[in-house]
């Protein structure tokens, strides 16, 4: 069971992680500061596995893949959204970082609710509105990639991409 952490459209790479606090890749340091000017409290409150959800074009601004890695630093386990901006998308793939597409699912849930989702299905249930949504499921080679823990560790560990 799962948190909700409810976002609007347009929240960009900078609104994620500001641009002053790129200037490390250790993803601990990183996780401190994600969505800090929005909100403050979600690097202390935030429980791994928690959801992200968000409305149209999360990610959109620069090609840093801070932003991505300073979410899944905080433990959240997908961020599921209306639509992503594709170099954010992109970037969540390479780090192992999990996103769904679900409009209805965003439309109908809010902030804190609880939620559970099974990435192989892209089955999303509001445990608290029990309601059942539908995503696209992971692409099977995207899932082994964010199951190796992002595109490096997947070639480390397969020697090549199949």
């Amino acid at each position: 069971m799962s948190r909700i952490w409810m976002l609007g459209d347009n929240i960009n790479t900078d609104v994620i992680i500001p641009g002053r606090y790129n200037v490390t890749t250790d993803r601990s340091q990183l996780a401190r500061y994600c969505l800090c000017e929005i909100l403050p409290e979600f690097s202390q409150q935030v429980e791994p596995g928690d959801v992200i959800m968000a409305g149209h074009n999360f990610g959109c601004g620069s090609s840093r893949e801070h932003a991505p890695a300073s979410i899944l630093a905080n433990g959240v386990r997908v961020v599921i959204a209306r639509s992503f901006a594709r170099i954010f998308y992109r970037n969540s793939v390479n780090i192992g970082l999990p996103v769904l597409v679900c409009e209805d699912a965003v439309l109908n849930s809010a902030d804190g609710q609880r939620i559970k989702v099974d990435l192989d299905t892209g089955t999303i249930y509001n445990l608290t509105t029990e309601r059942t949504f539908r995503a696209e499921p992971l692409d099977p080679f995207v899932a082994r990639i964010a199951a190796a823990g992002g595109i490096i560790e997947y070639i480390r560990q397969e020697g090549t991409l199949r």
